[in-house]
């Protein structure tokens, strides 16, 4: 990668790590404001570092392990900065594997937010589909069998992680929806600090899932998503102490997030089955998506 390069694509991954977070953010701030002054503070100090090294460090590199196993635990982590014929090869052999089940996570979850989550309309149509939430387990249901259809003439694999991906969806689904609900109880007055920092550390852990898949349609390099998503959960503690109030007034900084998770979701699908995707096209894509509902936001506001 060239030095442009390099960092076009840790930009992207920290606004995307960014914006993917803000639903957590808005929650960890409303949690936070219930606590005294030193659970707090020892939340935002050694919840950053285990919400940056353990989630965003370690999850991809697990990952990346596990899908080439080969590589071993440090050419797991090293290997897209490697020069051995054989590492590049385990590499090019493994990522369609990984992308796919990524992509299709990231794309159940879009259907997801379109059909079933209440929103802000930001584009025409949103309100219709919204208005068939019954047709959203047909559409994931027919998405997942032509994925697993295709990769099946392809690499048996692949339709596996494929139904990997479908399945991570559902499960860290059911935590978020038992989040909404575990919220309200935590705010209730009789809870200890040392329940809600356990229940924001635990929160933080599954809405991070959304951001280290979508890494991956950036790059397959643990160190730049450990680096571009680290500093994109700094920047986020950032604003969950300082700037909550502001960013909720941005009400359709949601629906970039998931627009950019469609389309990150499709470039994992598309790389997968081998099409020729630019590593510039991600990072652009995100800023320019989250760029046009950044504007449209701002554009009601001085209304």
């Amino acid at each position: 990668m060239a030095l442009f390069e390099l960092a076009l694509t840790v930009a992207g991954l920290s606004l995307f790590e960014v914006i993917s977070s803000i639903d957590n953010a808005i929650i960890n701030a409303e949690v936070l404001s219930t606590m005294q002054e030193r659970a707090r503070r020892w939340f935002l100090l050694w919840g950053l570092l285990f919400a940056v090294f353990v989630i965003r460090g370690v999850l991809p590199w697990l990952i990346v392990w596990a899908t080439a196993p080969s590589l071993g635990p440090v050419g797991a982590l090293t290997a897209t900065f490697s020069s051995d014929p054989r590492v590049i090869e385990a590499v090019e052999m493994s990522a369609p594997i990984l992308l796919i089940g990524g992509g299709t996570f990231l794309v159940l979850l879009f259907f997801h937010w379109l059909f079933m989550e209440q929103k802000h309309y930001g584009l025409v149509g949103e309100r219709f589909f919204h208005s068939q939430g019954v047709w959203f387990y047909a559409v994931a249901s027919i998405f997942l069998a032509v994925i697993v259809w295709f990769a099946l003439h392809k690499n048996p694999l692949m339709a596996f992680s494929s139904v990997v991906g479908s399945t991570a969806f559902f499960i860290t689904h059911g935590f978020k929806q038992n989040a909404e609900h575990e919220e309200e109880r935590l705010l209730e007055k009789g809870r200890s600090d040392l329940s809600k920092v356990f229940y924001l550390e635990v929160i933080d852990a599954t809405f991070s899932i959304d951001g280290v898949l979508g890494a991956f349609a950036f790059t397959l390099s643990v160190p730049l998503i450990l680096l571009g998503n680290g500093l994109g959960a700094v920047v986020l503690r950032q604003m969950t102490v300082t700037n909550i109030d502001r960013i909720k007034k941005y009400k359709y900084l949601k629906n970039g997030a998931m627009y950019s998770i469609l389309f990150l979701g499709m470039i994992m699908v598309l790389d997968s089955f081998g099409f020729h995707i630019p590593s510039w096209l991600s990072p652009v894509t995100t800023f320019g998506v989250v760029g046009y509902f950044f504007w449209k936001s701002s554009r009601e506001m001085g209304r």
